[in-house]
């Protein structure tokens, strides 16, 4: 097996990855695949750190369109990511991986509040921290929350994990003929308004540098691949 070619990661995971065949809710199963997943990364000596979004549980847009403040429909959304948060440590706390919930959202009673020193300190002792509550304030959206804290915690790469192997340049369940990048600057990520990320996440990334690996979860062998350094999925860069 190769060897790892990154020393911490930030796994970005949609809320939808804990949902069922339903496509809402938290299914347990699931939590336990992608547990497995993310062990399979650890396991390999890579510190790794998660965001986690709510749309399993909550999508403010939808509440925003019935006439809620924007700002009540943020925060519930960053509840709903501690909710996710709890269940996917559960998981990999069942699969024997010391796990800790951070949240920016202070909620002493189910996580501890979310400070950058103490989350590296976690990172170094080898437990995999899982980062709810997006960034603690509204109109910002997990994607940024991830490259903030990736950037905070001095992550090596930000990998956004979907159910797709990669970005298109239309969408590759409706068109046939899409086109998949292989490789993306941030400039063409955002000039091309693909949806990859908010344009906040990845100016972010642009202006600090942090590479963005966009692939799929499920696809086997995906997240050990991205890790060790293979061509898989779609790099955005600095460089296409």
């Amino acid at each position: 097996m190769n060897q790892p070619i990154y020393k911490r990661v930030l796994l970005k995971l949609g809320g939808e990855t804990l949902a069922g065949p339903q496509g809402f809710g938290i299914d347990p199963q699931r939590a336990d695949e992608v547990a497995a997943k993310v062990l399979e990364v650890r396991n390999q000596g890579i510190e790794v750190a998660i965001v986690i979004g709510a749309g399993n549980l909550w999508r403010g847009r939808e509440g925003i369109l019935r006439g809620m403040e924007r700002a009540t429909a943020d925060y519930m959304g960053m509840l709903a990511t501690v909710m996710n948060s709890m269940a996917l440590m559960d998981a990999l706390e069942r699969g024997g991986t010391v796990t800790r919930v951070m949240s920016a959202v202070e909620m002493r009673a189910v996580a501890e509040p979310y400070i950058r020193r103490r989350a590296m300190r976690h990172l170094e002792k080898e437990r995999v921290v899982i980062l709810g509550g997006g960034t603690g304030n509204p109109y910002f959206s997990t994607d940024t929350a991830a490259a903030l804290r990736a950037m905070e915690i001095g992550a090596n790469i930000l990998i956004k994990a979907t159910k797709v192997d990669g970005v298109y340049d239309s969408d590759p369940q409706k068109d046939p003929n899409a086109k998949r990048f292989r490789r993306l600057t941030y400039i063409e990520a955002l000039n091309r308004r693909l949806q990859v990320m908010d344009s906040t996440a990845i100016s972010l990334c642009m202006d600090n540098a942090l590479p963005i690996l966009v692939l799929n979860m499920w696809q086997e062998g995906a997240l050990t691949d991205a890790v060790t350094g293979r061509e898989i999925g779609t790099m955005i860069s600095s460089q296409a």
